[in-house]
């Protein structure tokens, strides 16, 4: 997602004339956001800054884009993302205000205005970092992720871009639309959570050459984990554990876990290869135990990884900095 840029001061201050305007009689739904500008235009979503006139803040106005506001498929994808976020109220996630129609039927839900720098932004300036300060970060998400996990939601779409970090030291996990959710009887609704149950690697054109080939991939190839990339149906919270095994091993190495030029290349090392340990390509030392946690996370067998991301957040806590792996 990108940055939030801070909005005018005349939107953003906080005035008498806002505070204390008199509340109309009738209240009109289809007059109460004032639209300023678009924020990010994505496959499916559109993300609007406006002004809540009712609250008299900003607030963000996601709905879909027009070719896809009458498909059945998105709608129910957009209603989930906006009760999920809604419904996970937690220090680390954004807060939903509101959801409706606008004055055509079309569906839209507002959420908290932030700003701040994706994780992926951060990464950029690698340098600028201390890892304690990194893996602070990594650890406020796991928090937010165990929490998701323990309210029966795996957000699945766990990757640099979707993490941001805020001026006031606020991290937030961002962009539920991938959450996998089961029924009371422990089914879930397979129709909406893929529009294909054949394996992305099945659906490879072995001659593409770009990244962005896959019109109906979701997330990020090399951060989804092996059972993800199968449309395992079984498919459980242990996903998240890889996939932010994943965005740790970047932090550590600098480097992806894996890599490719072609989309197939990048799927098939996520499902049958070992990525190289971080200390073997970091520039910088990197701290023996949290190498451990990332092999552990990023294992193939989702049995095999950490129970849960309490265990995670465990190892997070640890004192790691007392056993570097010297650079080689």
């Amino acid at each position: 997602m990108l940055q939030f840029q801070q909005p005018p001061r005349e939107y953003s201050n906080v005035y008498l004339e806002d505070t204390d305007r008199p509340l109309p009689e009738v209240l009109n739904p289809n007059t109460r956001y004032m639209f300023i500008g678009t924020i990010a235009t994505g496959g499916k979503s559109i993300i609007r800054s406006c002004k809540d006139l009712h609250l008299s803040r900003l607030v963000v106005y996601k709905s879909l884009r027009p070719e896809l506001m009458k498909d059945p498929i998105e709608q129910r994808r957009l209603l989930r993302e906006a009760r999920v976020s809604a419904l996970l109220q937690h220090p680390n996630t954004v807060p939903t205000y509101e959801i409706g129609r606008d004055r055509d039927g079309n569906t839209y839900f507002t959420m908290k205005l932030v700003h701040g720098y994706t994780l992926r932004e951060i990464m950029n300036f690698r340098d600028r970092y201390d890892l304690t300060q990194l893996v602070e970060v990594i650890e406020q998400i796991a928090h937010a992720l165990d929490y998701a996990h323990a309210h029966g939601v795996a957000h699945r779409d766990i990757k640099p871009e979707n993490i941001l970090v805020g001026p006031y030291g606020e991290v937030l996990l961002l962009d539920w639309g991938m959450a996998k959710v089961w029924r009371k009887d422990g089914t879930s609704d397979e129709e909406l959570d893929e529009s294909s149950k054949q394996p992305l690697n099945s659906r490879i054109n072995k001659d593409n050459k770009s990244m962005t080939g896959l019109g109906n991939l979701q997330g990020t190839l090399c951060y989804m984990s092996p059972e993800q990339i199968r449309r395992d149906p079984d498919i459980s919270y242990s996903t998240d554990i890889y996939s932010l095994g994943s965005v740790l091993y970047e932090v550590l190495s600098g480097h992806t876990p894996f890599t490719g030029t072609h989309s197939y290349e990048v799927l098939d090392a996520v499902e049958n290869k070992k990525p190289p340990t971080p200390s073997k390509i970091s520039k910088y030392p990197v701290p023996r135990l949290l190498e451990n946690l990332v092999l552990d996370c990023l294992d193939k067998d989702p049995a095999r990884r950490p129970e849960s991301m309490k265990d995670v957040i465990r190892v997070l806590q640890e004192n790691w900095a007392t056993d570097l792996i010297p650079r080689r």
